[in-house]
């Protein structure tokens, strides 16, 4: 069996499509065709559904994409592993919240460049549902989540930890030394928050409406130090996770406001796709990403 085969099999299965994987590839869709065709004569089974100029993946034919992953995987590391040590070197695609770019990329990148001057990175900041999408087609190496906790046997947990989140206003808002505040109370405010549907935006607004409420803010805005700036400007309103608002509330700039019956469990992920082969350059973002997120 011919390893090509396999590593065609997996783009088109990655994009749904004989023409784009052609395109990645560097082939003619009659190549790519014909590599398809190839493997589904040796293996003796249909891998895709052709209707209506529409492929998709037959139930072997995701069995055989499983076993081609992990082939492909060996492959890498047997392709490595026969060449000589020197300097890692790569491409590495991460995919983040906006809300964890400045803390990720902010302080240690400039080191980490120093020592690694042959990966380069690329940040792709994008909602969890897209991040999934990504890592599940090829197209990230690895993400970086902030949303409710995530288990999927698919996927390979780097490292993980529970996030703290407040609602926070500038020091001697008047809401903010309330014991009790309720929830349609605290809606009568202006709110300054990140991009609707977006992580702890989204969870928070899943809550909300289980109170049957919801909030209009005055800005949507994916920057958490810009948020957490016109917060204590005294602009509105924001909810932001405590690593943002930490300082800002130790400096007496911001106040935490305690809102009565409502607490959202926001959880920090790194993970991979389990068929991922982990290369030189992955395993050095990875540590990076650990070092700068999770502190260890």
């Amino acid at each position: 069996m011919d390893v090509k085969n396999l590593l065609t099999f997996i783009q088109v299965a990655e994009k749904n499509s004989f023409t784009r994987a052609a395109r990645t590839l560097g082939y003619s869709q009659s190549t790519v065709s014909f590599q398809i065709k190839q493997l589904e004569t040796e293996l003796n089974v249909q891998l895709f559904e052709r209707i209506n100029h529409t492929i998709a993946l037959t139930e072997r034919g995701r069995d055989v994409l499983r076993y081609a992953h992990q082939i492909s995987k060996l492959t890498q590391e047997l392709e490595h592993g026969m060449q000589e040590e020197k300097e890692v070197s790569g491409h590495f695609r991460l995919a983040v919240p906006d809300s964890l770019c400045d803390s990720l990329l902010e302080e240690g990148f400039a080191d980490f460049r120093s020592r690694y001057p042959g990966i380069t990175l690329k940040i792709i900041a994008t909602g969890t549902e897209e991040m999934f999408r990504l890592i599940d087609h090829n197209e990230a190496d690895a993400i970086l989540t902030l949303d409710n906790h995530i288990y999927d046997t698919e996927y390979v947990i780097v490292r993980e930890e529970q996030v703290g989140m407040h609602f926070v206003a500038a020091f001697g808002h008047p809401l903010c030394r309330r014991d009790h505040l309720s929830g349609r109370e605290l809606i009568q405010e202006p709110f300054i928050l990140t991009e609707k549907c977006m992580s702890y935006r989204r969870l928070m607004d899943e809550q909300l409406a289980a109170m049957s409420l919801e909030i209009t803010p005055v800005l949507e805005v994916g920057s958490t130090r810009l948020l957490c700036s016109l917060t204590e400007q005294g602009v509105g309103i924001s909810y932001l996770p405590d690593y943002v608002t930490e300082r800002a509330v130790q400096e007496g700039k911001l106040s935490y406001i305690l809102v009565q019956d409502f607490e959202i469990e926001i959880w920090k992920q790194l993970l991979y796709h389990r068929d991922k082969w982990v290369s030189p350059q992955m395993e050095s973002v990875i540590d990076y990403c650990i070092q700068r997120e999770f502190g260890n």
